[in-house]
């Protein structure tokens, strides 16, 4: 019996308004998986928090690209979410609720937060000056 797998990449400047782009691609892609509406709104919110720290945090604004890359085995859906900005020092306090290193931008510094709430797995990989990528994953119907 076939795996059921599949994988796509989608790369993207860093504006604003690519970060809706960025939710409808995930949501459409993780329909292959017949997910409930839940599901698909807890994935969404992830993805606009990951893109958005990409945007504000990652490259302070300025247009560079953001890799997203979406794939599952069976029912498990993986998203990596890629920049190749600045970094974050200290990945640990990063996630810390309510750390944010823009209070003067009303950043909430709850990004990492929710999208550890909304998705199953969150793993931050950083190296500064280099980059972040977010990895996250969610089992689909469970």
């Amino acid at each position: 019996m076939k795996e059921n797998t599949n994988e796509m990449l989608l790369v993207f400047d860093s504006l604003p308004a690519n970060e809706g782009l960025a939710r409808i691609t995930a949501a459409s892609f993780c329909t292959q998986l017949n997910p409930t509406l839940e599901e698909i709104a807890d994935l969404k919110t992830a993805v606009s928090e990951a893109v958005t720290n990409c945007i504000i945090h990652g490259y302070e604004n300025q247009i560079k690209k953001i890799e997203m890359k979406l794939y599952y085995r069976e029912q498990v859906l993986y998203v990596d979410i890629t920049d190749h900005g600045v970094g974050i020092m200290d990945v640990q306090k990063a996630m810390e609720p309510m750390y944010t290193t823009k209070p003067d931008k009303d950043r909430s510094g709850m990004g990492f937060t929710f999208m550890e709430a909304f998705m199953d797995e969150v793993e931050v990989e950083s190296e500064t000056g280099k980059g972040t990528t977010v990895h996250m994953k969610k089992t689909i119907g469970r």
